[in-house]
């Protein structure tokens, strides 16, 4: 019976069933008929052999969800944190309300963070609704890492879904009144017209991704960003609600944007003094760190004596040359580009026509097919009507900015004509370079060459390389120049901003099948989507004008879970091409030398953009010699314009990169010593029954009922359950009668992680202990067993217990309870009168023991019989050992909470009588 029964409802769940199969019973229809059961011992037509009891209490922990121990969510979720994922846990558990900034390094795994903090505030009763803001291209990836991780389900408040969501709502509720758990797009809540009602129905959690978006450094009223920091503050002032900020970028060397993120955790914190250095600023140190948490890669490597293994990274540029075809067009291309600048009349449409030129320039660079649709399409700026709206355009749909809201429609071509006139002259000259760009396409074109070669040695050495490119066209072009280039067996999908999300995923899936594969993406890929899998390389194609954006591509791969222990990342640039060499000088690197230094990324302190149109400002507009041909008209003596610029640019990033690396001594106080992780680790290890528990129960399990299991030289297993019973394969897909598993990551792209909460383990360990506990079945568990052994010297009786507690929660004038069982091997020698108890490690430990010698069916029933004719003695021992346990629970549960002075917390646990005694087994001496 569950704690919510009534008087007119009584709330049931199966003995070993799942929170989804609780059912209710209606009294008043019932009547009389419904009475306790109890559990009944096992009994003599129960007998099995020496494997019994260690199979049967192996399903019993692998079966229950509502796990005892200092954290109640373990047991639910279908992965098993690191220890370093348990640092931000702790640190929210001794929070009231929970506020917290998780601002671990890239790829470390801070989604995982914040859901094991939502799952387990929700375990306990303390909340019971959540939402997840974040931008919309992140919101599908977050709503399927709570479901298959956590066993969340989510509903996505989007655009495109609420519609669907609100249809049938009464009057007066809204989407966040009926779905307790949302993934909302935050620039759809941000607007005016939906954050009133959003402020009044949100729920008591919200977990808020790419937080850094949010912050408030001045921006004007109307910014998307000071829209997004105001409706923060706003949640926030809910001084009841929790709130987790989720980002790899919290700092960056911005002060004041930084204070404003931390002012949403404790209002205190936007007068923290702005050097927070020296011993008389220790005590705001140690406040801070309450509500903080900053790791790097090389902080959690090694971290409370577990690995954590991160692939090594092999970096490298790959130069390529212009045939003497590609520089005749680009030189025809810069002089019609200067030639329509000169003609301008200083308005408006003098700069449309600038981001024209600057479209079709990178277009041009990046492949003849992305010039020749840029030279044939309409110009997206042409739409402007002002020189605001035009540079507002431009810098949207041809510079990498990385637009906070949305990934989607970043690699569209931006077009380069101003107009639809045929009589045009402008349009007659871009229509002919573009047939002239359409005859570059192939073996003209030694950027192709060189990718296919490149891509060409990654694949016969066994690797599997993504190409990221910038335009649609070019990444369709390049795909289908490798189709024809390599050779039969090698598998190569493009996916880009065509293609719905839902179908990008379908793609990327169909090809990881594939033994070799070859992905060639634009930058619709470079968030939102992880990789690890099934890549191991990248290769950026085009360069990115935003150092970010190439961390972001090579953080698909580059990334904990990656099977390989070293990704390769090669940089592709044009030798005859200045502004590649600049980018790549002033930006590129100058990125990574920064991130090899301090661990993590500092993003340029000012907009690259102002650099990149200072490039072409000064191959534009400054009449620049066009006389060594050899070296490429395009980009003659670009250095000594930009150099000033980019020097600049370099100053202000090495302060920033400096503020960072104060930052990061500063502000990485540990709020938890390492003796207090390591105990809950190790309390919340044995509550889940061991580290050894899922391997044993497969390789005891899968032979047991017919099936095989073979260990790999790789640490992976083969399952193949063909020829076990009807009955279980009836209960498992049919594609998973055959499976390739491991039982810790980092897993390969054809093979399944298996964790406790995964549905074949939950199916199989459900089957054996019903099989089990059902007197009609015949299962491979048994329920009672007599053996001879030399592991005990004396009669020895093993008894398999299942302790069930209820949990009671007070806040105030608020009272909750939740369940808890426990399966515990508990062992006597002698008689049940007279028993002398063994310690739970030697109870343990008659699990494995090993029989030495045959016993007549005849005497094991007699020896069970004794058990059974003696067993209420036992019940007195029992409820001692129920009592204790309770109160052991309980301090374990209110250690990591209320022990943390959490804010008018109360709890109980009782024990729920009497104890179920699942196996009895009795052990004789040899």
């Amino acid at each position: 019976m569950q704690p919510e029964s009534s008087a007119d409802f009584l709330i049931l769940r199966a003995l070993g069933g799942r929170v989804e199969e609780t059912t209710a019973v209606y009294l008043p229809l019932e009547g009389d008929d419904v009475t306790s059961a109890t559990f009944g011992l096992p009994t003599g037509e129960d007998l099995g052999d020496a494997r019994s009891a260690g199979m049967l209490r192996d399903a019993a922990v692998l079966s229950s969800r509502a796990i005892t121990g200092p954290f109640r969510s373990l047991g639910r979720i279908a992965v098993e944190p690191r220890p370093y994922q348990l640092v931000p846990l702790l640190m929210a558990l001794k929070l009231d309300p929970v506020r917290l900034l998780i601002a671990d390094d890239v790829g470390i795994g801070k989604t995982i963070e914040a859901g094991l903090i939502a799952r387990e505030l929700l375990d306990r009763g303390e909340i019971t609704r959540f939402s997840v803001l974040c931008p919309p291209h992140l919101a599908e990836q977050w709503q399927g890492e709570l479901q298959e991780r956590f066993h969340i389900d989510t509903e996505l408040v989007l655009p495109s879904t609420v519609r669907r969501l609100e249809r049938g709502l009464p009057t007066g509720e809204s989407v966040f009144d009926r779905y307790p758990f949302t993934i909302v797009s935050l620039d759809y809540i941000k607007s005016e017209r939906h954050r009133g009602e959003y402020l009044r129905a949100a729920p008591e959690l919200i977990i808020v991704d790419e937080a850094h978006t949010c912050a408030d450094a001045g921006q004007t009223r109307r910014s998307s960003q000071h829209q997004r920091h105001q409706l923060l503050r706003e949640l926030a002032a809910d001084t009841s609600r929790s709130l987790l900020l989720v980002t790899a970028t919290p700092h960056s060397g911005n002060e004041e944007a930084f204070r404003s993120l931390l002012s949403l955790l404790n209002p205190a914190f936007a007068h923290l003094p702005e050097d927070l250095t020296g011993a008389q600023n220790q005590t705001a140190r140690r406040e801070l760190a309450k509500y903080f948490v900053q790791r790097k890669r090389g902080d959690i490597r090694h971290y409370m004596q577990a690995d954590t293994p991160f692939p090594e990274r092999d970096d490298g540029d790959v130069p390529y040359s212009l045939t003497p075809e590609y520089k005749r067009l680009f030189d025809k291309v810069l002089t019609y580009a200067r030639e329509s600048l000169e003609q301008g009349d200083g308005s408006h449409r003098q700069r449309v026509r600038w981001w024209s030129m600057l479209a079709l320039l990178r277009s041009l660079a990046s492949s003849p097919a992305a010039a020749a649709s840029t030279l044939r399409n309409r110009a997206v700026v042409s739409e402007a009507d002002s020189t605001a709206e035009a540079d507002e355009l431009g810098r949207r749909t041809i510079l990498d900015q990385i637009d906070d809201e949305t990934n989607e429609g970043i690699d569209v071509v931006p077009g380069s004509q101003e107009n639809d006139d045929d009589t045009s002259s402008h349009r007659k000259r871009l229509l002919a370079y573009a047939r002239e760009a359409e005859a570059l396409a192939g073996q003209p074109d030694q950027k192709l060459a060189a990718v296919i070669k490149l891509v060409r040695e990654f694949v016969n050495q066994g690797h599997a390389p993504i190409v990221f490119c910038r335009f649609i066209p070019t990444a369709e072009y390049v795909a289908e120049a490798l189709r024809h280039s390599l050779p039969k067996g090698v598998d190569i999908a493009a996916v880009t901003g065509t293609l719905a999300p839902e179908e990008r995923e379908a793609r990327i899936l169909e090809l990881s099948n594939s033994e070799k594969r070859v992905l060639v993406a634009t930058d619709c890929l470079s968030e939102g989507v992880n990789l690890q899998t099934a890549f191991d390389a990248i290769i950026h194609y085009d360069l990115s004008w935003n150092p970010t954006r190439h961390e972001q591509r090579e953080g698909r791969v580059d990334r904990y879970g990656q099977p390989h222990p070293k990704v390769y990342v090669r940089t592709m640039y044009g030798t005859d091409n200045q502004i590649d060499g600049i980018v790549l000088d002033v930006l590129i690197r100058k990125h990574k030398t920064i991130r090899s230094s301090l661990g993590i990324s500092v993003p340029v302190p000012t907009q690259s953009d102002e650099l990149i149109e200072a490039i072409f400002e000064g191959l534009l507009l400054r009449g620049l010699d066009r006389s060594g041909t050899q070296q490429g008209v395009l980009f003659n003596n670009l250095d000594d314009y930009v150099k000033p610029k980019a020097a600049d640019l370099g100053r202000k990033w090495d302060a920033a990169a400096e503020r960072e690396r104060r930052s990061q001594t500063v502000f990485a106080q540990a709020s938890l010593k390492p003796d207090e992780v390591m105990q809950e680790l190790e309390s919340a290890t044995a509550a889940l029954g061991g580290a050894n528990l899922l391997e044993r129960f497969l390789t005891s399990t899968i032979p047991a009922h017919k099936g095989t299991i073979t260990r790999m030289n790789t640490g992976a297993f083969d399952l193949d359950l063909a020829n076990s019973p009807v009955a279980l394969k009836d209960l498992v897909r049919a594609d998973q009668q055959r499976l390739r598993v491991r039982l810790a990551p980092p897993q390969g792209p054809t093979e399944t992680l298996l964790t406790r909460a995964h549905p074949f383990t939950e199916t199989l360990a459900t089957y054996v202990l019903d099989t089990a506990l059902d007197e009609h079945l015949d299962g491979a568990a048994k329920r009672a067993g007599v053996m001879r052994t030399r592991a005990v010297t004396t009669r020895t009786t093993l008894l398999l217990a299942r302790f069930r507690y209820h949990l009671t929660t007070t806040q105030g004038d608020l009272t909750w309870q939740t369940f808890a069982e426990d399966i515990v091997p508990l062992a006597y020698q002698g008689n049940p009168d007279t028993a002398r108890w063994l310690t739970d490690d030697a109870a343990a430990a008659l699990l494995t023991a090993e029989p030495s010698a045959n016993i007549d069916a005849g005497q094991a029933r007699e020896y069970h019989q004794r058990f059974l004719d003696h067993s209420t003695a036992l019940l007195p021992h029992l409820e001692e050992v129920a009592a204790t346990r309770a109160a052991t629970l309980l301090d374990a549960h209110q250690r990591v909470r209320e022990a943390a002075k959490a804010k008018g917390l109360r709890y109980q646990a009782a024990p729920l009588l009497p104890v179920d005694i699942l196996g009895a087994y009795t052990y004789l001496p040899a």
